[in-house]
């Protein structure tokens, strides 16, 4: 059970993500801001309280790993990266430039802290099941985490991952469908919809929470839950907002990848600023 002061830590971990998230691509004047702000709150849990990893060891054989199947929300890992020190701040301004080592999608041979480079859409299901397998057969004791996009699940991949996940047990394995809604031409249910998500892991063996996804508390309780099942993989299935944390974004009718003006950068980190002072108060 997280006391109110580690919650209240990791709210303020949640939206300092979003800040640093929102400078960064602020800066470049675009980027995938929706999706990264929606799994903001997830990560902060993660890397703020959940992940037995070492900013000064990011290789350490026995941490746990993260792959962020849904590649475009790199921007905001790469933020809470930052802030967890595995490289400075100030290098977050150089995100999707030439020759930067943060690009917009995740790539593990560029950037210190990734565990696996992502980006073609459903591929990163077949790694974190390959990761997970590897790691039970060495006996480790640690955990595979992944993050997939609820547009990114129409990828038949993602279901032939599933499949074999629960064939091999892997209860190492704790996945997040990040369900915001939209994908990147609109809406799941204009597009393909998606049913239940809940009912079709549990039909493929997996174990399975629904939880608010902005609600550091409950997120951090579905994974302590997660652990504690035996023999088969599990989901957290997040109820987003795609841009939570700036209005503009959460009501934009496209904000998948959207520009972003000097001015529309100073309104977000404006928005984002009071919410911070609201959680410290």
């Amino acid at each position: 059970m997280l006391s109110k002061e580690k919650i209240k830590e990791l709210q303020i971990f949640a939206t300092n993500i979003r800040i640093e998230t929102i400078k960064s691509l602020g800066n470049l004047g675009f980027g995938h801001v929706g999706g990264s702000f929606s799994i903001a709150d997830t990560l902060a849990v993660l890397y703020g309280e959940v992940m037995n990893i070492k900013a000064d060891n990011p290789k350490w054989e026995d941490r746990d790993w993260l792959i962020c199947s849904k590649g475009h929300s790199g921007p905001s890992i790469y933020a809470a990266l930052a802030l967890k020190g595995y490289f400075p701040i100030e290098d977050l301004m150089t995100i999707n430039k030439p020759e930067t080592n943060y690009p917009s999608h995740c790539d593990k041979n560029l950037t210190t802290g990734i565990d696996m480079t992502t980006g073609s859409l459903g591929q990163g299901s077949s790694l974190a099941v390959g990761i997970a397998l590897g790691h039970k057969m060495d006996k480790k004791n640690n955990y595979t985490y992944l993050i997939l996009g609820d547009g990114e699940i129409q990828e038949g991949q993602v279901w032939e991952a599933a499949s074999y996940a629960a064939h091999a047990e892997l209860d190492n394995l704790i996945a997040f469908v990040d369900y915001n809604k939209k994908q990147l031409d609109g809406f799941l249910v204009d597009i393909n919809k998606p049913f239940s998500i809940s009912g079709k892991f549990t039909s493929f063996g997996w174990h399975i929470q629904d939880v608010d996804g902005h609600d550091v508390e409950s997120i951090y309780n579905a994974i302590e839950e997660a652990k504690k099942v035996k023999g088969k993989p599990s989901l957290i299935v997040l109820d987003t907002i795609k841009g939570k944390g700036w209005k503009y974004c959460e009501t934009a009718s496209s904000n998948h990848h959207i520009k972003i003006s000097q001015e529309q950068m100073e309104d977000a980190l404006q928005e984002l600023n009071k919410q911070l002072e609201e959680v410290r108060i």
